[in-house]
């Protein structure tokens, strides 16, 4: 199981990114690059900045659902094989 600190900064990492894609200029900088693609889905590499910020969005809702469940079921807490 993941440390409790590892998690959090885990989670504050990932929204701070979605942030940045939303409200920073971070759609705008990724629009159209390989990397938009790389980050939010591997089939479609040429993602508007309309579609990183539905996208980020979307992630960012998951994020903080998912990070409400970790906080009272800690066992929800673990990425991958634990």
């Amino acid at each position: 199981m993941l440390s409790l600190f590892i998690w959090i900064a885990a989670h504050a990492a990932e929204a701070l990114f979605c942030l940045w894609v939303l409200r920073w200029g971070g759609a705008e900088r990724l629009e159209g690059t390989f990397a938009s693609g790389f980050l939010i889905s591997n089939f479609a590499p040429r993602w508007s900045a309309e579609g990183l910020k539905m996208a980020a969005l979307i992630l960012l809702v998951f994020c903080a659902v998912s990070f409400a469940a970790g906080l009272f079921v800690p066992g929800l807490r673990c990425w991958g094989s634990c």
